[in-house]
C-alpha cells in the first residue's frame, strides 16, 4: 500500500483495494505524457530555485536526476511498474530511486491537477502540429493531382446526378479548400490553447512564491492562466482538438467515398495504384480500394471520441474532477488514427490515375448542357423563368426522341423558342460550357488557374508557419 499511495497516502489508514487501484490507475495510457511532465518539472524546478524555496545543492541534485530520467524515458530504460498509479507518481518514484527523499521536494507548490493540464496541453500542441504537417503533405498531393487534371473535362454532380460539365482538376481541388480550413482551425486553436495552467496548484494557486508567468514563458506558452480554477478544470482545448480531428476525418471520409465510386466498374474513372489496394481471399480478380474505405470508416471513430469527451465534460462542477481522466484515451486514439490515415490517403491520391477519355465522354451525358441553353436565352434578354422552361422543353424533347441536346435540329430549337437560333450550337459543347465559367472560383480555365495559384501560395505560407512552430516546440522540449 505504501508505494501505491506515494502521492496521497498520509491521511489514509488503509491502502486502496485492488479494484479501486485498478480503476484509478492511468499510467498504462498517460505514460505518453512522461516527456512533457519531465519538461514542465524542469520549469517548475527553475522557479523553486529562483525563489529560494529549494537550496542550491538540492536543486542541482534534482536537475541532474531529471536530466537522467529524460534520457532513460526516451530510450525506454525507465518504465512504469505495476504499483505506479499514474505518470506523475511513476516519475516521482524515478526521482526518489535516484536521490532518495529529496526527490519529493519538487512537488512543492504543484498539484497533479495543474501538472496534468500542463502536460496534456504540451502533448496536444506537439501532436496537433504533427497532424497539421501531415495535412500539408496531403495538400501538396491534392494540388499536384488537381493540376495534372486541370485540363480534363468531366461531369460535375449534385445529388449524385449529372449537373454541369467541369474541369476534373476543379473537382479534385475542392478538398484542398476544406483542408486549408482545417489548417487554419489548428492555428486558431493554438492561440486559445497557448495558456499555461502551471502554478494553479490543485485549484486556488499557490501560497508559495512561484512565478507562473516565468514557467509559462519557459514552456513556450504565450501567457499564464487568468483563473486557477478554470486552469485545472478546462478541457475545451481537448474537445476543440477532437472536433478539428473529427472534421479532418470527415473530409478524409468524403475523399474515400469519391475514390470508392470512381474505382467502380460502373464509373471506371479511377485506377487506384496496386500499393494502395488489396485483394479478396476468395475472388482472384478483386482489387479493392481499401485505403479509401478505411478513411471513410475511421471517421466514425473520430466522431465517437469527440462525443465521448463532450458527454464527459457536460456535467462537471467546480474545479478538477476525476472524470477528467477520461480525456486522454479518446484524444490519443484520434491522433493515432489520423497519423495512420493521413499518409495512406496522401499516397493513394498521389498515385491514382484517371481515365480522361471516359470522363470527357461522360461530361455531356444526362443533359448536363441544359443550363447553357437557359444562359444563352438570358443573354438574348429572355426572362430567366421563360429561359429555364424552354431549356426544360429541349430536355423533354430529347428524352422523347432518345437523343442528346446537341442533336436537336435548328427547326426543333426554333419551335421551342424563337430566340433559339443556330448560334446555340456554339455553347452546346463541353469545352464551350467550361470556358464560359469566368467568375471567381468557377471551373473555367482562367478562374481555375487563379484558384490553384492562390491555394499553392496559401499552402506554402502555412507550411512555413507550421514548420517554424514545430521547430520552436522541439527546441523548447530540448531545453
Amino acid at each position: 500500500g505504501e508505494k501505491i499511495m506515494a502521492l496521497w497516502g498520509g491521511r489514509f489508514s488503509d491502502a486502496p483495494t485492488d479494484a479501486v487501484f485498478a480503476l484509478s490507475r492511468s499510467v498504462h495510457f498517460d505514460w505518453r505524457l512522461a516527456p512533457y511532465d519531465l519538461r514542465s518539472s524542469l520549469s517548475h524546478l527553475k522557479v523553486l530555485r529562483s525563489s529560494s524555496l529549494l537550496q542550491e545543492g538540492v536543486a542541482n541534485e534534482i536537475e541532474q536526476a531529471l536530466g537522467e530520467l529524460i534520457t532513460e524515458v526516451a530510450s525506454g530504460k525507465f518504465l512504469p511498474i505495476v504499483s505506479d498509479e499514474d505518470v506523475h507518481s511513476a516519475l516521482e518514484r524515478g526521482l526518489t530511486e535516484k536521490i532518495g527523499a529529496t526527490g519529493g521536494s519538487l512537488r512543492a507548490g504543484r498539484s497533479r491537477n495543474d501538472q496534468v493540464a500542463t502536460d496534456l496541453k504540451l502533448f496536444t500542441i506537439e501532436h496537433m502540429l504533427e497532424v497539421a504537417s501531415s495535412i500539408t503533405h496531403l495538400q501538396t498531393a491534392r494540388l499536384a493531382k488537381a493540376s495534372e487534371y486541370g485540363d480534363a473535362p468531366a461531369p460535375g454532380f449534385t445529388h449524385m446526378q449529372h449537373a454541369q460539365p467541369i474541369l476534373f482538376g476543379h473537382e479534385i481541388a475542392k478538398h484542398a479548400q476544406s483542408f486549408a480550413r482545417d489548417l487554419e482551425r489548428i492555428q486558431d486553436w493554438l492561440v486559445r490553447t497557448n495558456v499555461s495552467p502551471l502554478g494553479s496548484g490543485a485549484l486556488s494557486g499557490s501560497g508559495l512564491s512561484l512565478d507562473p508567468a516565468a514557467t509559462a514563458q519557459d514552456l513556450g506558452f504565450s501567457s499564464s492562466s487568468a483563473n486557477s480554477i478554470d486552469a485545472v478544470s478546462d478541457r475545451d482545448f481537448v474537445a476543440e482538438a477532437l472536433f478539428i480531428l473529427s472534421l479532418v476525418g470527415v473530409h478524409l471520409s468524403r475523399i474515400g467515398e469519391e475514390w470508392c465510386l470512381w474505382a467502380t466498374t460502373e464509373f471506371g474513372w479511377a485506377q487506384v495504384a496496386d500499393a494502395y489496394s488489396t485483394g479478396s481471399s476468395i475472388m482472384p480478380q478483386k482489387k479493392n480500394p481499401d485505403m479509401a474505405e478505411l478513411a471513410r470508416g475511421k471517421a466514425g471513430r473520430l466522431i465517437g471520441n469527440l462525443t465521448a469527451v463532450l458527454a464527459m465534460l457536460k456535467g462537471l462542477p467546480f474545479a478538477y474532477n476525476r472524470d477528467l481522466q477520461e480525456d486522454k484515451e479518446p484524444l490519443f486514439d484520434s491522433i493515432d488514427t489520423l497519423r495512420l490515415v493521413l499518409p495512406a490517403v496522401t499516397g493513394m491520391v498521389a498515385t491514382t490515375t484517371f481515365d480522361r477519355a471516359k470522363m470527357l465522354a461522360a461530361a455531356p451525358l444526362g443533359f448536363s448542357l441544359a443550363t447553357e441553353i437557359a444562359d444563352f436565352l438570358v443573354r438574348a434578354h429572355v426572362p430567366f423563368a421563360q429561359a429555364h422552361e424552354a431549356a426544360g422543353k429541349c430536355v423533354a424533347l430529347c428524352e422523347k426522341d432518345g437523343i442528346e441536346l446537341d442533336q436537336l435540329s435548328d427547326q426543333q430549337f426554333k419551335s421551342i423558342h424563337s430566340a433559339l437560333t443556330p448560334e446555340i450550337r456554339k455553347v452546346l459543347t463541353v469545352q464551350g460550357a467550361i470556358a464560359s465559367r469566368v467568375t471567381v472560383g468557377a471551373t473555367g480555365p482562367t478562374a481555375f488557374a487563379d484558384q490553384m495559384k492562390l491555394a499553392t501560395t496559401n499552402l506554402s505560407r502555412l507550411s512555413k508557419v507550421i514548420a517554424a512552430q514545430r521547430k520552436a516546440f522541439s527546441e523548447m522540449m530540448g531545453a
